[in-house]
């Protein structure tokens, strides 16, 4: 049996699991599964690979927080010593996820109150990214290659960057060996991970706020007009100043910046973007921060759609000495290993038994299994 460790996760699943203990312990919630790219399923046996995933997760389920683990959380500034208690006891509850074997792919939900499920998302990814990569044998060019292929854009590298890879990387080894290389070939531009165990074993900094189901709980929670302004206020009162990046697509940016006023505007540090044209979207919140009379340079712009160094590069030009740029990039730091991955998603579909949604300001990234409550969330945040 593969040992795993309960820190092996990204950091915002902890901040948000921390969030919802605070503010709605008694939510329950529903998330989804889905592969983006089942074509790239084709060269496998699927049925075994299925096998494999439900088999792993089952082992992954008996995983425990150590006290070594819990020590380095402890130590985080802004996670309170009651949610280190809780994770103390707390337990990954197999009962919680349902799984399918078939022949079109696998079948996951997850389903069950809120603060215990939160943490199983990027485990769960990583498992089948894991696997996947396993079965690519013909194809898999090894560690490496991939560590040779990041390299060759070292020379490029004139940005300030995190490792986001986790949910889709090849192996939990590439990634460690991905991280050291990075850490000897561009120090100073790696600002840290999302995953608390590496930054843990590398002593770097741990990276992460919110993600898009901390906003799409809140249609569940609230009045849907209301959703993304409550749920920045509750992070911010949460908080305290601390972990001040919002997401900003959960229902497409102009939307987001209706309710992004001036009272959010100064209180958050900046945005995260993750969908639609990178260069609009910063064209964008910089030229809302101007009409708030708040000066950009003051702000940061997080990027993390699905990046490459040179896009990074291409982006951090195009912006320079006008907002401050960084950039959390994932699958191709973690998975450049000679075939195409896995695009693979976990969402929150519902939340205290109301659908929620994501509509993305890229086609083909949001998912809501309720087509009606889709066209009604459209309608109230106005979106054609």
């Amino acid at each position: 049996m593969k040992s795993y460790s309960a820190i092996d996760n990204d950091l915002y699943k902890f901040t948000m699991q921390q969030a919802v203990l605070h503010n709605y312990p008694d939510a329950w919630v529903k998330f989804k599964y889905q592969c983006r790219n089942p074509k790239e399923l084709s060269n496998i046996d699927i049925g075994v690979m299925n096998a494999k995933v439900i088999d792993k997760i089952g082992d992954f389920c008996k995983t425990r927080f150590q006290s070594s683990e819990l020590h380095y959380l402890y130590n985080i500034p802004f996670l309170t010593p009651d949610y280190i208690d809780f994770l103390e006891d707390f337990t990954f509850k197999r009962r919680y996820i349902s799984t399918k074997n078939t022949v079109h792919g696998l079948e996951i939900e997850i389903e069950g109150p809120w603060v215990q499920t939160i943490l199983f998302e990027v485990p769960l990814l990583a498992i089948i990214s894991e696997t996947f990569a396993e079965m690519r044998t013909e194809s898999f060019k090894g560690i490496m290659y991939g560590l040779n292929e990041i390299e060759k854009h070292i020379p490029f590298i004139n940005f300030l960057f995190a490792e986001f890879g986790t949910r889709r990387r090849a192996s939990k080894s590439f990634q460690y060996l991905m991280i050291e290389k990075l850490l000897k070939v561009a120090p100073s531009y790696l600002v840290g991970t999302s995953n608390v165990e590496m930054a843990k074993k590398f002593g770097i900094k741990y990276i992460g706020t919110m993600a898009h189901e901390w906003l799409q709980a809140h249609q569940g929670l609230v009045r849907v007009s209301d959703s993304q302004k409550v749920a920045l206020e509750v992070w911010a009162k949460e908080y305290r100043g601390d972990l001040g990046i919002a997401l900003s697509d959960v229902v497409g940016m102009d939307a987001f910046l209706n309710d992004f006023d001036k009272y959010f505007s100064k209180l958050f540090d900046g945005c995260r973007h993750d969908s639609g044209d990178p260069l609009i979207w910063g064209e964008k919140l910089i030229k809302h921060y101007e009409s708030m009379g708040i000066n950009p340079m003051t702000k940061s712009a997080v990027f993390s759609d699905g990046l490459d160094m040179m896009e990074a590069k291409d982006i951090q030009d195009h912006f320079e000495g006008r907002i401050n740029v960084s950039f959390g990039i994932g699958t191709f730091l973690t998975n450049n290993c000679g075939f195409t991955p896995l695009q693979v998603v976990i969402k929150m579909i519902e939340c205290n038994g109301k659908s929620v949604a994501k509509i993305s300001d890229s086609p083909g990234k949001g998912m809501c299994m309720d087509s009606s409550y889709l066209e009604y969330l459209k309608q109230t945040f106005n979106i054609t």
